[in-house]
């Protein structure tokens, strides 16, 4: 693991600020995408966009590369010449993190004879009213992991016939993850502070500039 990106993670003062800020921007994100009550797909972006600028913030602009080609399916920004792919899922189960979006069974099994870990992972999970937690994930020990529980326990297929939407990463394979002793973790707790917050504003503020 690159040293520079593990002290974002160990020193204190970043923790802290990370613990208290991530809730309250990652509520913000669901505000934003939210329609008629309804949180739409597009919070996934826009909570990857929130960890890009922390990157940004921490790292120096000059260090990250967040303007990654769409054809890097897997890959959502470089920091300190380390690719990184980011995830997030809201609930208490380890389920539903997408490695690829596709459109039939018969891909997603394609992908799943390709597959191999190829970058670090950052990876969220959002459980509002309590805990949750906030990870790294090398490369390294993802491969560990992938190796020693095989990949047809570590990529769990779509049902045959039914709309796949995407091969996942097993429940099992993401739990073994995130307790691994050289994954880092940072314990969040997931409150939802009242926020003033209407998603037109900024654009009424545009609309009245000269």
């Amino acid at each position: 693991m690159d040293k520079r990106i593990k002290k974002i993670f160990e020193d204190k003062n970043n923790v802290k600020r990370i613990q208290e800020k991530l809730p309250k921007l990652f509520y913000v994100a669901e505000l934003e995408s939210s329609r008629a009550g309804k949180i739409g797909m597009e919070v996934g972006s826009l909570r990857e966009r929130i960890l890009v600028a922390l990157m940004l913030y921490k790292c120096g602009e000059e260090n990250v590369i967040s303007e990654i080609p769409i054809t890097n399916s897997e890959v959502d920004v470089i920091v300190f010449g380390n690719p990184i792919s980011i995830k997030t899922i809201t609930g208490t189960n380890f389920s539903g993190v997408k490695l690829i979006w596709t459109v039939d069974a018969d891909s997603a099994l394609r992908f799943r004879e390709k597959y191999h870990p190829s970058c670090d992972l950052l990876f969220v999970q959002i459980n509002w009213s309590n805990g949750g937690g906030f990870y790294y994930i090398p490369k390294e020990v993802q491969i560990e992991v992938f190796n020693d529980i095989g990949k047809e326990n570590y990529i769990k297929l779509p049902k045959a016939g039914t709309n796949p939407r995407g091969a996942e990463m097993s429940a099992i394979a993401l739990r073994t993850l995130t307790n691994h002793e050289h994954s880092i973790k940072i314990p969040i707790e997931w409150k939802k502070e009242i926020i003033k917050f209407n998603s037109f504003d900024r654009w009424v503020e545009l609309w009245q500039q000269d």
